[in-house]
């Protein structure tokens, strides 16, 4: 598991905010958008990548950078983990039925698609035991492009882990553009956190 500090609550600016949401009967919210992924998808291509698992790895690198996504409750309080790694669902051909795999962050794209693809090949069961906190999860549509997208609920508000999607890819005006949704909790996620994740994991995307 992850490292993480637990944070006090008498000295975190966001204290107050924090007790508010986290109250709400709902308190997590999903905010919808797209992405250029124009020069992403071609460098994807030339490399002969999964476009899953190439997804994952620029996401979780954007969200790990921005530390309102690294807030999580733990055992009554608050904690703010150092590192987070990926949890992400990919499809069994065969049977259409989705299996759950974890996967550690690397120092690079290329290091990930490999560890990712082993641990894929590797893995028959669909779900490996309970998810932890130091996850984001993810989860993939490729077959609608969705202009809003919403989850289940397992009814546990103090589950703070954020959720990625994206939907179909789609051409427009000679630029390719991909749904994409983020789900995140309100005790520690606002807007312009939201707008920090859009405009580092476009960058991110445009300059790979």
């Amino acid at each position: 598991m992850s490292s993480y500090e637990i944070v006090d609550l008498s000295n975190w600016k966001r204290a107050m905010h924090c007790q508010i949401f986290k109250e709400y009967a709902n308190p997590q919210y999903d905010i919808s958008f797209e992405l250029d992924v124009t020069h992403f998808y071609q460098v994807i291509k030339a490399n002969k990548w999964s476009f899953t698992f190439a997804m994952v790895y620029m996401i979780s690198k954007a969200a790990n950078e921005i530390e309102e996504f690294r807030y999580r409750f733990e055992d009554g309080n608050v904690v703010l983990y150092k590192d987070i790694k990926t949890s992400f669902t990919y499809l069994n051909q065969e049977t259409e039925l989705m299996k759950n795999i974890v996967v550690e962050m690397t120092d690079s794209m290329e290091a990930f698609q490999v560890a990712a693809k082993k641990v894929n090949d590797n893995q028959k069961e669909y779900f490996t035991g309970p998810m932890g906190n130091d996850i984001y999860q993810f989860s993939s549509i490729p077959w609608i492009s969705f202009t809003h997208i919403s989850h289940t609920d397992s009814g546990k508000k103090y589950n703070a882990v954020p959720m990625f999607d994206w939907g179909k890819m789609y051409e427009k005006d000679g630029r390719y553009r991909l749904p994409f949704s983020v789900q995140a909790h309100h005790s520690f996620v606002d807007g312009v956190h939201m707008g920090k994740l859009a405009e580092k994991l476009q960058a991110y995307l445009n300059e790979m």
